[in-house]
C-alpha cells in the first residue's frame, strides 16, 4: 500500500517549489506549515489539497501529521536549529523521511544518531536529498564505478551559476559556519571546519577554478559504497580573489567562536542578519540559472582514473524536483534500504541517475 506524502514547510520558498513539483508529477501531498491561512491559499491554488497545521515549537503537532509508512519531506531549516523535530516525528511514527538540508552538522546527526533508530523502526532516512548533496553522490558513484577497485580518492566539485541564495539558504549557510563540519581523510571521518582548505579543479573547459572544502553527505555515503577509499573531497566553487584566503578567515572565526560568549554573540548576529525564509530567486532567475558538478577519481599514487561531469538546472529547481521524485518512489515502496542511507544506497545507481535526469541533471557530452 502506498503511504501518504506529507510536506512540512510547504509555504516556505523551497517547500512551495516542492509542492508544485509533486503536483506536476501527479501526487497529492498533505501540505503542512505554521500558517493556516497560507496553507489554505496554497492548497486551493494546487487543486484542493489536504493541509495540516504544525509547528516545530509544538512537536506533537508535527508527530500528529504522520502514520506508519507515510513519507515526510521536511524543508524547515536551518536544520541544526529546527530539523530535529521532524526527524524525531518520522522515527516515532515509523514513517520515511527526506529533507533538503545541506548543513554538515545535521547530516552527521542523522547518520550517527537518528539512523540506527530509524533502521529499528523500519524507516528510511534520506538527509540532504536536494542539490546539497545528491548531484555529488551521483557523480562520485559514477566516477568510482568507472575507476574500479584502484580508486583511493575522489574529488567532487560544485559550481552554481546565475542564481542568488534564498533566505533559508542564507540562514543555513550562516549557521553552518558556526557549527562543526567534517572531511573524509586517512580512511575515516574527521572533524574539520567549513572552508578549511582551498583546492583547484577543472570543469573540463581547460580553465582552473578554486573551491572551498565543505562537508557533504558524500563523505559518509561514498566510503560505504567503496570501502577502499581513503579520501573524499567536496568543493564548492567560488568566484573572486578572496577565495584563496577563506581558510584564514574561517580559521579566525573558528578560533574566536571557541569562546562561548563570542559564539553566542555570533549566533545571535547570524539569526538577525539571516532570519530564514524570506523568499528566493524568481522563476525567471531560476530559468537563467545552471549548475555543474564534476567528480574525479584518483589512484593512491595520484593518477587520474576517471572523470564525470553532470550539467543541471539551478539548485532550487533541482531540489524541488528530486525531492518530489524521491518521495513518490518511496511512497510506492521503491526503496532498497532502511535507516540513514545515501541516495545510491536507497535507490540504486541506475535508478538514481534516471531520477536525476528527470529532475534536469544529466551527464555532459564527453563527461
Amino acid at each position: 500500500m502506498s503511504g501518504r506524502i506529507v510536506l512540512f514547510g510547504a509555504t516556505g520558498y523551497t517547500g512551495e517549489l516542492t509542492a508544485r513539483a509533486l503536483v506536476d508529477r501527479g501526487a497529492r501531498p498533505v501540505l503542512a506549515a505554521r500558517s493556516r491561512a497560507r496553507l489554505e491559499a496554497l492548497a486551493a491554488d494546487l487543486g484542493g489539497l489536504d493541509i495540516g497545521v504544525a509547528d516545530v515549537a509544538n512537536p506533537e503537532s508535527v508527530r500528529a501529521l504522520l502514520g506508519r509508512g507515510d513519507v515526510l519531506i521536511s524543508t524547515v531549516g536551518p536544520f541544526v536549529r529546527w530539523g530535529a523535530v521532524a526527524a524525531e516525528a518520522a522515527i516515532d511514527a515509523g514513517a520515511h523521511y527526506l529533507d533538503s538540508t545541506g548543513e554538515p552538522a545535521f547530516i552527521r546527526r542523522v547518520f550517527e544518531d537518528y539512523g540506527p533508530r530509524a533502521e529499528a523502526a523500519g524507516s528510511l532516512m534520506l538527509t540532504a536529498f536536494g542539490f546539497d548533496w545528491v548531484p555529488g553522490n551521483l557523480a562520485g558513484a559514477l566516477a568510482l564505478e568507472q575507476a574500479g577497485h584502484k580508486a583511493a580518492r575522489v574529488v567532487i566539485s560544485y559550481v552554481v551559476r546565475g542564481t542568488r541564495a534564498s533566505g533559508g539558504t542564507a540562514a543555513s549557510m550562516a549557521g553552518a559556519l558556526l557549527e562543526p563540519s567534517f572531511a573524509y581523510r586517512g580512511g575515516r571521518l574527521r572533524g574539520e571546519r567549513t572552508g578549511a582548505r582551498v583546492r583547484a579543479f577543472d570543469l573540463g573547459d581547460g580553465q582552473r577554478r578554486h573551491g572551498i572544502s565543505v562537508g557533504g553527505s558524500e563523505h559518509i555515503t561514498l566510503p560505504a559504497l567503496h570501502p577502499q577509499l581513503g579520501e573524499v573531497e567536496v568543493l564548492l566553487g567560488r568566484a573572486g580573489a578572496t577565495t584563496r584566503v577563506v581558510p584564514l578567515l574561517t580559521g579566525a572565526l573558528s578560533l574566536a567562536t571557541s569562546l562561548p560568549p563570542i559564539r553566542a554573540a555570533a549566533q545571535s548576529l547570524a539569526r538577525r542578519k539571516a532570519p530564514g525564509s524570506t523568499g528566493g530567486p524568481s522563476g525567471g532567475e531560476r530559468a537563467g540559472g545552471s549548475s555543474i558538478v564534476v567528480a574525479e577519481a584518483f589512484s593512491a599514487s595520484g593518477r587520474g582514473l576517471s572523470r564525470v561531469r553532470l550539467d543541471g538546472p539551478d539548485g532550487y529547481t533541482f531540489t524541488a524536483n528530486i525531492l518530489a521524485w524521491g518521495a513518490m518512489g518511496i511512497a510506492k515502496g521503491g526503496i532498497a534500504a532502511t535507516g540513514a542511507a545515501g541516495p545510491v544506497q536507497a535507490f540504486g545507481l541506475d535508478r538514481l541517475a534516471a531520477g536525476a535526469a528527470g529532475a534536469g541533471l544529466n551527464l555532459a557530452p564527453g563527461g
